[in-house]
């Protein structure tokens, strides 16, 4: 089918469109920039349900394929190279709603440089875009460096008192995670002669049978691309960066990184480490299970010792992302699909959560979770819907998170690569451990008697524009708890096609 402009490019860059017109804008013309923003970011949101509607579920394959030649020097062919497939187009999804309702967030959050932190936002839309969809290492690469410079901005300008240690540390740990990969991926370019991933998949497995390419090199191949992606997860013991990113980011920061940003370390082992490395992942699956274990032990009992909410939420990340990435290892049908619905999962729960707790920052200015206390009855539409979000963030049943909780604990303890069921059982623990920081959370803040933070401030509940703002991802939390069958059907050919292809 011929487009006159082909959906996936028009889906990459149309925000650039947007952040072009925002440039022509005066910087005191603050409404007409938050206009423009948002309406670039909800017709990016409809490019992607266009893309969506012209996608084949039944399909395994690659689909809705742009491929131009782009780069050619001696001898060397570099593609503008885009697609999508079961494992990407729920992600791409998440993306675009994400950047729409971020926008909407800040409406009155962000005062200070409107038009500069909306260009930021609308430029971090299009590398986020680029990662999920690229298909060529070098295009693929440079969308992932491209991303961590608008993120690195909104921190360090729009942040809080620490945003520059925050901005820093976050950019380095991922600068050095991804010359690691570089390298790799020149390697893996020059031993195959192409850098475009679906030629790769045909051509490596020639050879590691030919050992051109030795056992030792593959794990060190592996390695390199996921010290990249296990900083950007972040995995345990690499997460240190996480925290500090995420209390010192604005709010609209915070629900995009937790989001979108962590999702694309997750996805880079899906997309690049499982297949190009095969033997190597089989290999690597228990080292990175107990990995996942720790992460997911760990970020939950450190979530419960925190007084600052936002540094709560942001622990609770490194315990479900250690989640995914058991599911990931598993390397099965359930933990495999599992991992995925819960990479969507974990951007709408953690999403509303850092929305929900960015609301109640805009009316008290601080995250001291001591001072907070009987803001249901003063506030019942925020208690409700906080109420929903936590529920979801702690895996009960009949909302998003018990679906993937669930099926990657099902995929964990059926899995021949990990074959030690113990990690999924000491897993399970993670998730009674939620409901404790979760729901400790909730009783400080929203049961009891009226806190400190009641006496200085009138507090008001949600107003329409917040209600909205939080309308979506609550109809998500619901439809995905209630009936995953789509979301599933959606990624069952592409994991199936992802794993006949392990020797396992």
């Amino acid at each position: 089918m011929e487009f006159l402009l082909p959906p996936l490019t028009l889906l990459t860059f149309f925000p650039v469109v947007g952040a072009l017109v925002i440039l022509f804008l005066k910087p005191e013309q603050k409404n007409a920039i938050r206009w423009v923003a948002l309406t670039t970011a909800l017709i990016t949101f409809a490019i992607s349900l266009w893309a969506f509607s012209l996608f084949q579920s039944s399909n395994p394959d690659l689909q809705l394929v742009e491929k131009y030649n782009w780069i050619h020097i001696a001898g060397w062919n570099i593609y503008y190279y885009l697609g999508v497939d079961g494992l990407s187009i729920l992600l791409v999804l998440l993306t675009t709603l994400l950047s729409a309702i971020s926008i909407l967030c800040t409406w009155t959050a962000v005062e200070d440089r409107v038009k500069d932190f909306m260009i930021f936002a609308l430029l971090l839309e299009v590398g986020m875009n680029g990662v999920f969809m690229a298909q060529d290492l070098f295009l693929f690469y440079i969308f992932w460096e491209f991303s961590l410079v608008p993120m690195y901005f909104l921190i360090g300008i729009w942040g809080g008192p620490r945003r520059v240690y925050a901005a820093i540390k976050f950019f380095l740990y991922t600068m050095a995670g991804s010359i690691l990969m570089l390298v790799a991926i020149l390697y893996l370019a020059i031993q195959t002669g192409t850098f475009s991933v679906p030629d790769m998949l045909t051509i490596l497995p020639r050879l590691y049978a030919a050992g051109t390419i030795t056992a030792g090199a593959q794990m060190l191949l592996f390695i390199a691309f996921a010290a990249a992606f296990a900083i950007k997860v972040p995995m345990w013991p690499l997460h240190s960066w996480l925290p500090d990113a995420h209390v010192e980011a604005p709010t609209a920061g915070s629900v995009i990184l937790a989001g979108v940003l962590l999702k694309m370390g997750t996805y880079g082992f899906l997309r690049f480490n499982i297949p190009l490395f095969p033997n190597a992942a089989i290999q690597a699956a228990p080292w990175i299970a107990l990995l996942g274990t720790i992460g997911i032990i760990y970020g939950a009992a450190v979530s419960y010792a925190q007084q600052d909410i936002k540094k709560l939420v942001a622990y609770s990340s490194v315990s479900h992302l250690g989640f995914v990435m058991l599911g990931l290892f598993a390397l099965n049908p359930e933990g495999v699909a599992g991992a995925i619905i819960q990479m969507v999962n974990h951007g709408i729960s953690t999403g509303a959560l850092f929305l929900l707790l960015g609301m109640i920052y805009e009316r008290t200015h601080t995250r001291d979770i001591n001072v907070y206390g009987g803001l249901w009855k003063i506030m019942p539409v925020y208690g409700s819907i906080m109420m929903i979000a936590s529920f979801s963030s702690m895996g009960l049943p009949g909302l998003n998170g018990f679906i993937g909780e669930f099926t990657i604990l099902l995929g964990a303890f059926g899995s021949k690569a990990i074959a030690n069921p113990w990690y999924a059982g000491i897993s399970a623990i993670g998730v009674i451990m939620a409901a404790i920081y979760i729901l400790y959370l909730f009783q400080k803040m929203f049961l009891g008697p009226a806190g400190e933070v009641t006496h200085h401030h009138e507090l008001k509940d949600l107003n329409w524009r917040e209600i909205i703002t939080m309308v979506p991802l609550v109809v998500l939390m619901f439809w995905i708890g209630l009936y995953p069958a789509p979301f599933f059907n959606i990624m069952a050919p592409a994991v199936e096609k992802l794993l006949s292809a392990l020797p396992l």
